[in-house]
């Protein structure tokens, strides 16, 4: 009786055959698994000390590279080598190695890691060498590498698979090189207007801080529920109450239980920082003079290019009233409403569709989310959010509708959010109850009332200003890119 032969995909023919390549050095004695190299050069170091080599020229200089092999030419006679730096290539000969390396060489394929010893020439060409007399397989690679990545198949790829798109796309290793030194001019700025990073805990037995939906676990020892934190604010608060410093900041990951898109990812990462007997307007001078110091140490300017926008960082940034540029938007004033069914029908004669909204502020939020967050390409400070959307930050002073709170738009979105810190005691229990009557009638995002927190300010808290950014955010502007997915290592993506 005839049977049915499996079919083995071209991935698994690759790797089969890459297998026997392995067994047969290992037949040679090559460990293809060494557990070190004496590396001494890098490529990009290489290139810059010999850019002034003329075409044809060799030296006696000796060095030892190592790096992925990336193409093979003539039989493996020229080999383009890639490591953190960038990229060299490697001249293989006859007359420069043994006839054993030579055929060893055969067993080398693209994707290996490999080292090579040798002098510095640079071809006929023009192309700068390492002229090899000896080489050491450092890693035998099992899989073939893509040559590049197109369409939505690969996009998926891209972010599940995040090691391969490292290797073979220079540009997303620039985007997380570039990440590494934002985070770190960020560290920068705030230490030197002494500001104390701090630690603060992800594991937290109530979700608030933020609004927004958290991730629930369950901690055994302890037999009690617990949330992964959605919010850095609390506890940095209980800091300024403490007494550690007057200026506080931390960087950290939060969890929200929400959706994905181009500027949503569950696990994120966030700044905040407080200051003591500062407001919201001192917020406003740091949070621009922040990005436009990190722009310029990293960029080399201020003037950025975000998709087809140029966005000028340079300080200081526009200010308006969210109710101000409603009304430069839409030419609705919604000051002359008191009630939210007056809110309502304002919002229908301008095209909203707020009957959902259970307030005065919900419906300006929408409002303006609406009809002119997505107008906001320059920087800019929209100031002075309604009461009831604002659980965390002081009245305004002026006007008892509204507090002292901000949120920083560019290119049509938030970047960072920021107020003069509540820090009465009584108002504070206020506003949480409203949030737990608010979440009890089914809003999921809603804060839950922290009482340990409450009794920190009953202790006493000096005038604080807060500000949090996110700092994927950050990332995105300052590198060009159009998806959060982008600027996180290994973004969350569905089970396969």
């Amino acid at each position: 009786m005839e049977t049915k032969q499996e079919t083995i995909s071209p991935k698994e023919t690759i790797r089969q055959g890459r297998i026997q390549k392995l067994v047969e050095l290992n037949e040679k004695g090559i460990n293809a698994y060494p557990y070190t190299f004496d590396k001494n050069a890098e490529a990009k170091d290489l290139q810059e000390k010999y850019k002034d080599l003329e075409p044809g020229k060799e030296t006696d200089d000796e060095y030892k590279v190592a790096g992925r092999i990336m193409a093979m030419r003539n039989s493996g006679m020229f080999i383009d080598l890639q490591d953190s730096t960038g990229k060299i290539q490697i001249f293989c000969h006859k007359e420069n190695m043994s006839e054993d390396a030579i055929k060893t060489l055969k067993l080398v394929d693209i994707g290996d890691i490999v080292g090579f010893k040798g002098t510095i020439r640079r071809t006929p060409r023009g192309e700068l060498s390492i002229k090899a007399v000896e080489y050491t397989v450092l890693c035998k690679s099992l899989l073939s590498l893509p040559e590049k990545f197109h369409g939505l198949t690969d996009v998926e790829t891209k972010y599940r698979q995040r090691y391969i798109d490292l290797i073979v796309n220079e540009e997303t290793r620039d985007t997380f090189r570039k990440r590494s030194l934002i985070i770190s001019k960020v560290r920068e700025f705030l230490a030197q207007r002494g500001y104390l990073e701090v630690e603060t805990p992800i594991l937290q037995t109530v979700a608030s801080g933020a609004n927004a939906r958290p991730f629930h676990t369950h901690h055994n020892a302890l037999d009690m529920e617990m949330t992964m934190r959605i919010a850095l604010e609390l506890y940095l608060k209980r800091l300024i109450v403490g007494g550690v410093s007057e200026r506080v900041y931390e960087i950290g990951k939060c969890f929200r239980n929400e959706g994905i898109d181009t500027r949503h990812n569950p696990e994120f990462t966030m700044i905040e920082l407080y200051q003591a007997y500062a407001d919201y307007n001192d917020m406003m001078e740091l949070t621009e003079n922040l990005v436009a110091f990190v722009a310029q140490e990293v960029l080399g300017t201020t003037k950025i290019k975000y998709g087809e926008n140029e966005i000028d960082l340079t300080p200081p940034w526009d200010r308006k009233t969210m109710l101000g540029a409603i009304q430069e938007y839409t030419g609705a004033d919604f000051n002359t409403c008191y009630r939210v069914g007056e809110a309502i029908e304002l919002a229908k004669s301008i095209g909203v569709d707020a009957q959902e909204c259970e307030s005065w502020g919900k419906v300006v939020e929408l409002v303006f989310e609406e009809k002119v967050e997505p107008s906001l390409i320059q920087p800019i400070h929209i100031t002075d959010y309604p009461l009831e959307i604002s659980p965390l930050a002081k009245v305004h002073r002026d006007n008892k509708r509204l507090t002292e709170r901000f949120e920083t738009r560019v290119n049509g979105w938030e970047i960072a959010n920021a107020f003069s810190e509540l820090t009465d005691p009584i108002d504070q229990r206020a506003r949480f109850e409203g949030q737990a009557l608010a979440k009890a009638n089914g809003d999921e995002e809603a804060m839950e009332i922290d009482n340990d927190f409450i009794e920190a300010l009953e202790y006493g808290m000096p005038p604080t200003g807060g500000m949090g950014m996110g700092i994927d955010r950050l990332v995105m502007l300052l590198t060009n890119s159009q998806t959060i997915r982008d600027v996180i290592a290994f973004p969350t993506m569905k089970k396969l």
